[in-house]
């Protein structure tokens, strides 16, 4: 159970502010669409591209082993935020 609160919040932290957010937000200014079906449809996209990350995960350590994948996402993560950083530098 603690994994699945530690990938709960991970997941709901990285989620905040990110560009699925500010973009269902815009669809949520749309005065003739439903917020209903705006939840609705944003739910299902972000369950939909979840599914295809885990399947994708778990098709890609039969090949390669999950402690590369997680330093190269960690080396990812650092790149982008070190390139966030110097870009609002600027």
């Amino acid at each position: 159970m603690r994994q699945l609160i530690v990938i709960f919040f991970t997941v709901f932290l990285a989620e905040i502010g990110d560009k699925t957010q500010l973009a269902t937000m815009i669809f949520a200014t749309d005065r003739s669409t439903g917020r209903l079906g705006i939840f609705i449809a944003a739910s299902t996209a972000l369950a939909a591209s979840t599914l295809l990350a885990v399947v994708a995960g778990e098709f890609i350590t039969r090949f390669i082993p999950a402690s590369t994948l997680k330093l190269a996402a960690g080396v990812g993560f650092i790149a982008v935020g070190l390139w966030t950083l110097v870009s609002a530098s600027r």
